[in-house]
């Protein structure tokens, strides 16, 4: 004899990240093209001037063995700490690379 199947449990509604096309279908089209949150229908328009398009980094994943004492301290700081390690990194480069006058190149 077989067992019975378990009903399903997956979700039938949108999760995260999906469109909840019944509420969408009761907004006005006002609404759905709204440019901007209430939080920031105050900022000035002038703060757009010096605007412009970051493109994400890909990032590479690598093997790197930190001190303990190190590695603690950033994983004490919650969520994404592997984000704030590279964040100090990349700080520490462009610190390095400002104090760094250009090399000039070789004229062959």
């Amino acid at each position: 004899m077989s067992k019975p199947s378990k009903p399903s449990t997956r979700k039938t509604t949108p999760t995260r990240g999906r469109a909840d096309l019944s509420r969408l279908g009761r907004m006005h089209e006002v609404e759905i093209t709204r440019p901007s949150p209430p939080v920031s229908r105050d900022v000035p328009e002038s703060l757009w001037q010096d605007v412009r398009v970051v493109s994400p980094v890909t990032k590479q994943a690598i093997s790197i063995r930190l001190d303990q004492d190190v590695l603690d301290f950033f994983r004490a700081s919650g969520p994404r700490y592997q984000s704030q390690i590279n964040a100090v990194l990349r700080q520490y480069v462009e610190h390095v690379a400002a104090a760094t006058p250009p090399r000039r190149k070789r004229v062959a």
